[in-house]
């Protein structure tokens, strides 16, 4: 007897769970794989399809919360600063400038859906011309929007501040005040704009 058969009769006498079985090579065996170099389109296509949002990194969509300050911040000023002039019963004015846009802006991915915020102060600096008492002066103001937030815009609030205006009567205050009052619709439309474009990035 074979040392091999002696071994396989003692380990079935052991009771031993272990069995080996070697397939003899015959003619209609599956020949084995030959290795093939893969191109990168190969590999490409290979690739699972994913629908997740967000980093690589993050395919299970767990969560995932992305800092958006900077483009918030310059897209705001671009847009409310192309509001354009205002004409007005006996004047006109424009945003010059955004003095202050402090916030924050974000874009969060929580189980595979995309969620955006943001919360935001602003100031915007205007200089326009009006006809007082027959005379044509520029007034310079400023419009303060308070704290507003993402779904707020409905009740957006304006404070209007004007400066140089000592020798100006309460009358003639009260009516450049209330022209100014009407950049709030103009700017809620910019800012919905900025909502939109903030939910599709």
């Amino acid at each position: 007897m074979e040392n091999g058969d002696e071994t396989r009769k003692e380990e079935t006498q052991q009771g031993s769970s272990y069995r080996y079985w070697v397939r003899e090579a015959t003619a209609d065996a599956t020949p084995v794989p030959v290795p093939k170099k893969l191109s990168a389109q190969d590999v490409v296509s290979s690739q699972p399809k994913s629908t997740a949002l967000g980093s690589v990194w993050n395919r299970a969509g767990t969560w995932e919360e992305k800092n958006l300050n900077k483009w918030s911040s310059d897209r705001i000023k671009e847009l409310l600063t192309s509001v354009g002039t205002l004409d007005f019963t006996g004047g006109k004015a424009e945003i010059k400038a955004v003095s202050k846009c402090s916030g924050d802006a974000f874009l969060v991915t929580v189980r595979n859906k995309k969620r955006v915020g943001y919360t935001y102060e602003l100031t915007l600096d205007i200089k326009g011309e009006w006809t007082i008492e027959e005379e044509t002066k520029t007034i310079r103001g400023s419009v303060d929007i308070p704290e507003f937030s993402y779904g707020e815009l409905d009740d957006l609030q304006f404070e209007v501040r004007l400066s140089d205006t000592k020798d100006m009567s309460q009358q003639n205050k009260q009516r450049i005040s209330k022209d100014l009052k009407s950049f709030l619709e103009p700017v809620r439309e910019k800012l919905l704009q900025f909502e939109q474009e903030l939910k599709d990035r």
